[in-house]
């Protein structure tokens, strides 16, 4: 299958093609000729499916095929709305990239930066709308932004949407969007929360869903490392340095534990940036075009920081530590091994996160091979050889950890220090 044969214009075709796709994803395949038909449609897709352009590229097919209004003064026709700024810049950053060949315009809207300019820009005109709830209410109650001529509403990351907290201000700009219109909801599942929803927001939609709910992909190898929670920065300095990974998202569970990170991996030669919301939206955009173009080796990120990041091969993602929430792992790993490619999520799993590891287990309904690295201790679980996996209920030999063989990269002070604390637990 062809993306010129799920009914696009050659322009859109060429667009696609200028980015080096010549065959469509599963969700695009079925999405496509969906939203082009024009009903109503509640997909399931998980992050890395090539979702963005399922509903972008007949969007813009659509727009362009109807008579708009004029160049100046023009109101949003379409209104995507998303979770977070990044995923905001990056879905308008879509729309243009693949409507390079079409008049129509768009803009992002969203907070972290001034209002001025954005009230500007709305005043000048805007065809496709990609917003944050927060910043869009905010400009319609200055009333800098009118939704009379909203002809398709797209509601994407529903299911982070809940988790975040904007089931209410969801409903205040559904209210403010006109009947008549044509509503695409996306969520990578498929909750009672999301079904109620759907239930409100679209009218006989059809079902698309391109993988289980909460599976993950399989192209992603998995394996988890334990170790002690105050050996965990080192031992990610030493596979950073030991492997050569030169891009490298790591997850941790707080901002603080985010910043503190970064400067550990300093202190042993590595580059990295913080993301997190915290940081100004100047800092978050910095911070990701930094690591996008390979200045720094590794982004850590919070979980609400990190949605939507669209980063084309990344390789490694590492979960510093582990979410509280089994559904946020697969979110997290999707970040790697996106649109066919191969990728790989490392877990430094302390004694205390054995129970979440297990809970992520059961969710995806597979082990997770799980490794000692000689001479990280790992809080009384078993250093199981060379080569050889173990699972968390192993009890630990008598044999004593070695130190690890550095290659370089990584700070000499490192080995140090660790031989300095076992010292100091004797």
């Amino acid at each position: 299958m062809s993306f010129d044969s799920l009914g696009l214009s050659d322009a859109l075709v060429r667009a696609v093609a200028d980015q080096g796709y010549n065959v469509p994803t599963p969700i695009q395949a079925q999405a496509i000729p969906a939203v082009l038909a024009g009903g109503d449609l509640l997909a399931g897709a998980q992050t890395g499916t090539g979702k963005t352009a399922g509903f972008v590229l007949p969007m813009l097919q659509l727009l362009e095929s109807r008579p708009g209004p004029a160049v100046r003064n023009r109101l949003p026709r379409a209104l995507i709305l998303t979770p977070t700024r990044e995923l905001a810049a990056q879905v308008e950053a879509s729309v243009r990239t693949y409507g390079k060949h079409s008049r129509l315009t768009s803009m992002a809207l969203f907070g972290g930066v001034g209002m001025s300019p954005q009230t500007a820009q709305l005043k000048r005109g805007v065809d496709i709308l990609v917003a944050t709830p927060g910043r869009l209410l905010d400009h319609h109650r200055q009333r800098n932004v009118d939704f009379a001529k909203v002809e398709i509403f797209v509601l994407d990351e529903a299911d982070r949407m809940l988790d975040m907290g904007f089931i209410a201000d969801i409903k205040r700009v559904l209210a403010l969007l006109p009947k008549q219109r044509q509503n695409l909801l996306f969520s990578a599942t498929f909750s009672d929360e999301i079904k109620a929803l759907a239930d409100r927001l679209l009218n006989a939609p059809r079902t698309i869903q391109v993988a289980a709910r909460n599976s993950t992909v399989e192209a992603i190898t998995q394996r988890a490392h334990p170790v002690n929670r105050e050996h965990k920065s080192k031992l990610l300095a030493w596979l950073i340095g030991h492997h050569d990974w030169q891009q490298v998202l790591v997850f941790t569970r707080t901002k603080h534990g985010a910043d503190k990170l970064v400067r550990s991996l300093a202190t042993d030669g590595i580059r990295g940036v913080a993301l997190h919301g915290n940081k100004s939206q100047g800092a978050r955009t910095a911070a990701l075009s930094d690591f996008k173009r390979g200045a720094v080796r590794v982004m850590v990120a919070t979980d609400i920081a990190a949605r939507g990041i669209d980063i084309d091969q990344l390789p490694h993602v590492v979960n510093f530590d582990l979410p509280h929430v089994p559904e946020d792992y697969v979110h997290r790993i999707g970040r790697t091994g996106r649109a066919g490619a191969d990728g790989e999520a490392i877990s430094l799993v302390s004694a205390d996160e054995r129970n979440l590891l297990r809970g992520i287990e059961r969710l995806i309904k597979r082990s997770i091979p799980s490794t000692a690295v000689p001479g990280f201790p790992d809080d009384g679980i078993v250093s199981a050889p060379a080569g050889r996996q173990r699972s968390f209920g192993q009890r630990r030999n008598d044999e004593p950890a070695r130190r690890p063989v550095g290659d370089g990269r990584a700070s000499h002070r490192s080995g140090a220090r660790q031989g300095e604390d076992r010292s100091r637990r004797r």
